[in-house]
């Protein structure tokens, strides 16, 4: 039987990228690699959740579902923004979906009741249960991490800070000020594609001028170089490219905008899920959240500066962002199941790569140095 982790099986995969090919087909169908990726890669890298700004008020709170973990993003009647475990320590139950507010974390099953710093302050019944002390109850804590306003998880204890996983990423970007940025919009799609076509997709322009021919059209990037656990690439622009061509931009720059984000537009993966767009006037991101190797589950979030935000005209122009993103995205998305549906063939195999393409092979290699080994 093939071992699918043979590091001689990815030779071609290591090769400089003008000489490279990418991952076989096996790395977005099959379950054993799947199950690979879950154990080195998703559960131990620093997944986006979303905004504090979601969450502003004590009780309101976030559940962030990945791989079979669950966590809940809440804010604390401290004002902090801490993670807990979503299973309740008396037999398990799953404690909150979605997103809300609640006055309390109270079980559905048993109605034990905690605090938003987890700790356990109510369990009826359990007055004659020897030895037990609602002090040893508590919700286990999850890595939280914030920056700039975006919130991360990381479900492992092992694994580097955010500060570490981020490198110098926020000094690159930090003339945006995404803190000073507010969420005006999510959503949600379901895709049948496993997650990593969909980041690979995302990070090259090679496809825009056939699959946004309708909408974006072609884009010409440069690959900017980093430090940390990210890549991002760039396009010149006087102007954003966050509206379709033809509209005019509604709205002004961001103030104090510095070096590269002055310059243009960036394109910008944080490893492994989540990406970001970042134009002159605003920015959307992008989080992956795989369901197997077929599936996966894709946010997007729009985010402007919140002066932009309190314009009068804000509701009166910001449709034409809108219309940018829910043109573009499902092109993506359809392309991208079109490709899962490919490599699903029999007669499915790596292909060579263009200059076009250098994230897709850098990101082939990230996989490969915490799935593999690196050579």
């Amino acid at each position: 039987m093939t071992d699918i982790f043979d590091p001689i099986r990815y030779e071609g995969v290591r090769r400089p990228l003008l000489d490279a090919v990418s991952l076989p087909p096996w790395c977005y169908t099959s379950d054993a690699f799947y199950r690979r990726e879950v154990d080195a890669i998703l559960t131990r890298s620093w997944n986006l959740v979303g905004r504090v700004d979601e969450i502003p008020n004590p009780g309101d709170y976030r559940v962030f579902d990945l791989c079979g973990r669950s966590a809940i993003v809440v804010r604390g009647a401290d004002g902090e923004v801490r993670a807990l475990a979503n299973t309740c320590r008396h037999r398990g139950t799953r404690l909150l979906d979605d997103s809300g507010h609640c006055r309390a974390i109270i079980c559905p099953y048993h109605a034990w009741t905690y605090r938003f710093d987890g700790s356990l302050s109510g369990c009826r019944g359990m007055e004659k249960t020897r030895g037990f002390e609602k002090a040893d109850h508590g919700l286990a804590p999850i890595r939280l991490g914030i920056w700039a306003g975006f919130i991360f998880v990381c479900f492992s204890d092992e694994s580097p800070d955010l500060g570490t996983w981020l490198g110098d990423l926020p000094e690159q970007f930090g003339s945006y000020r995404f803190e000073t940025f507010e969420l005006v919009r999510r959503r949600h799609y379901d895709l049948d594609c496993n997650w990593k076509l969909y980041i690979e997709n995302a990070m090259e322009d090679y496809h825009t001028p056939t699959v946004h021919r309708s909408s974006i059209g072609l884009q010409e990037t440069d690959l900017i170089e980093t430090v940390g656990e990210w890549d991002s690439i760039h396009m010149e622009s006087e102007d954003t490219m966050a509206v379709l061509p033809g509209d005019t931009t509604p709205f002004p720059h961001v103030e104090g905008l510095e070096g590269r984000p002055a310059s243009g537009d960036s394109f910008t993966v944080l490893y492994p899920t989540t990406f970001f767009g970042t134009t002159k006037d605003c920015m959307w991101w992008l989080q992956t959240i795989p369901d197997g190797p077929r599936r996966c589950r894709v946010i997007q979030g729009s985010c402007f500066p919140a002066s932009t935000v309190a314009r009068s005209d804000f509701g009166e122009h910001v449709g034409k962002y809108y219309r940018r993103w829910d043109k573009s995205i499902p092109e993506d998305n359809a392309i991208s199941e079109r490709q899962q549906a490919g490599l699903e063939s029999p007669a499915a195999a790596s292909g060579r790569l263009s200059v076009h393409e250098p994230v897709v092979h850098s990101f082939a290699n990230w996989v490969l140095d915490r799935t593999i080994g690196r050579s």
